[in-house]
C-alpha cells in the first residue's frame, strides 16, 4: 500500500528544496489539461450558437407560418 503521509512529506520537501524545479514538473503536468480544457470549451461554444441559431430559424419559420394562416383567414 502507498504510503500517502510519506509521499506528501517528499513533495513538500521537493517544493521547498527546489521551487521552481517542482512549479515547472507542476505545469507542464497540467499543460495539456489546460489545452483539452480550452478545445472543449471551444467546441461547446460552438455548439450553443449553432442549437441558437437552428432555434431563431425554426422560430422565425413558425412565426412566418401564423402570418401566412392569419393571411388566408382575412
Amino acid at each position: 500500500m502507498i504510503d500517502v503521509k510519506a509521499w506528501a512529506e517528499y513533495i513538500v520537501e521537493w517544493a521547498a528544496k527546489d521551487p521552481y524545479g517542482f512549479l515547472t514538473t507542476v505545469i507542464l503536468a497540467l499543460t495539456p489539461l489546460f489545452i483539452a480544457s480550452a478545445l472543449l470549451s471551444w467546441k461547446l461554444a460552438k455548439m450553443i450558437e449553432a442549437r441558437d441559431r437552428e432555434q431563431k430559424k425554426k422560430q422565425r419559420r413558425q412565426e412566418n407560418i401564423a402570418k401566412a394562416k392569419r393571411a388566408k383567414k382575412d
